[in-house]
């Protein structure tokens, strides 16, 4: 039967794993002789952060360490706390090692939103020993946090529990009589606890909230409570997948769809697009990122790409969505199947570093305008070629470059689309350069 104090508290924090054999999921962090579970097993103290998504154990992994060591715990969010809370948890820490010999874990959750300042507070306390660091983030640490901090840790990624792992900790919630839904009698299909453990998307937090209100809403019969198939669509209805806008999870999403259409695979493209879509990404900002890749990997080998792509904006800029993201996937699908060249991309990166090694060379004195009496007697344009007065329209042998810059070749088309013509153009006009004498 659950204590009054126990009943008060949510089911997933009641079900925080006491011990390492509870905890469900990181087999490659967990695994006999893996040196978490050493580190775990043993209490061995060293400041470290967790680096995963929500709801993957790293609150329940800070107080695991904590417990197995017997260390004191504290806990500072970055969302809520200040320097000043820190020095607070720092003069308690000091205070239990002088009175009660007992080292301190202070679990930092949030640990990506303090700033520099904030971070650099805890150096010398982590440096001392006074307390061992443990942060928790769900953004990645080599971004987030401060040199000086993160070379004081160790650094271990967790990762999104798997539905096996989930359906373990739903099963365990229902059969556990002292801190989960065991004494309650409740009856939920096979089918529908697959459902939640779905629906929470790799979080085991989110399956124990869900299962939670399930217990809540469920009806009474004789043989105890049975939660419903309508009951589980009421209350999975409309949880999203996970999705941090601006987040690393954002970013490897995008950049898989991005990966999907250059490796020419349409099918891959179309998922990642829904895949976000179902987060809540704005399409506007796939659609920014698609016109992107129209011309950096499919570039003139299809130019009907980016007019494809601007095209798929607009539509989706006056329909909206749900009819709008439909002219996106179209854009991507024909992205995918285009022909690739990222031709025009690298000769753009190219010039550029160029522009930065050279730097600001005069234009050449027959290329510069002359819309005046006055620079045309300076010399300004004279012994320009016309092109078009040119045979075949071409001034063969000219030089476009600053003078005092080697002539350049940054575009080499590809051998795929129309820049098979591109390329055969090009190389006749340089053909056409080595006989001309200038």
């Amino acid at each position: 039967m659950l204590a009054d104090d126990q009943a008060l508290r949510p089911l997933a924090d009641r079900m925080r794993p006491h011990k390492v054999d509870e905890f469900m999921g990181q087999d490659h962090l967990l695994a006999e002789n893996k040196p978490l579970r050493r580190a775990l097993e043993g209490g061995l103290l060293h400041s470290m952060v967790f680096w995963g998504p929500p709801g993957s154990g790293k609150t329940t992994l800070a107080h695991l360490l904590a417990q197995r060591a017997d260390a004191q715990f504290l806990r500072v969010s970055a969302v809520l706390s200040g320097v000043k809370d820190i020095r607070a948890a720092v003069q308690s820490a000091k205070q239990a090692r002088c009175d009660q010999h007992r080292p301190t874990v202070l679990f930092v959750d949030e640990v990506h939103r303090f700033n520099k300042a904030q971070q650099d507070a805890f150096l010398p306390h982590v440096e001392d020993g006074t307390v061992t660091f443990v942060g928790a983030t769900t953004e990645n640490p080599s971004f987030e946090l401060i040199s000086a901090l993160l070379s004081r840790v160790r650094v271990y990624v967790l990762k999104a529990l798997d539905r096996a792992a989930i359906r373990k900790v739903i099963d365990m919630a229902l059969t556990d009589p002292s801190r989960g839904l065991g004494e309650q009698q409740i009856t939920i299909d096979e089918p529908l606890r697959d459902q939640i453990a779905l629906a929470a998307d790799g979080d085991a937090r989110r399956a124990l909230n869900f299962l939670e209100i399930a217990a809540d809403l469920a009806d009474n019969t004789d043989n105890g409570l049975l939660i419903t198939p309508d009951i589980v669509r009421d209350v999975i209805t409309g949880g999203m997948r996970r999705f941090d806008k601006g987040g690393d999870v954002f970013y490897d999403q995008i950049s898989a769809l991005h990966k999907s259409v250059r490796g020419s695979a349409p099918d891959a493209a179309l998922y990642w697009y829904t895949r976000m879509l179902d987060g809540g990404c704005d399409p506007t900002y796939i659609a920014r990122r698609v016109v992107r890749m129209a011309s950096e990997d499919i570039g003139n080998a299809d130019p009907r790409a980016l007019r494809l792509c601007l095209d798929a904006w607009d539509a989706y800029e006056r329909l909206g969505s749900p009819e709008g993201d439909l002219a996106i996937a179209q854009a991507i699908v024909y992205l995918a199947c285009a022909a690739k060249s990222n031709a025009v991309y690298t000769a753009f990166n190219a010039a550029g570093d160029d522009v930065q090694t050279f730097g600001s060379l005069e234009v050449p004195m027959h290329l510069r305008n002359a819309p005046t009496k006055l620079v045309k007697q300076l010399g300004h344009g004279q012994r320009y070629r016309y092109a078009h007065h040119e045979p075949e329209g071409y001034a063969a042998g000219e030089n476009y470059f600053p003078e005092r810059m080697p002539r350049r070749i940054y575009y080499r088309p590809v051998d795929r689309g129309l820049e098979q013509k591109i390329s055969e153009k090009l190389a006749r006009l340089r053909e056409l350069d080595k006989k001309t004498k200038r």
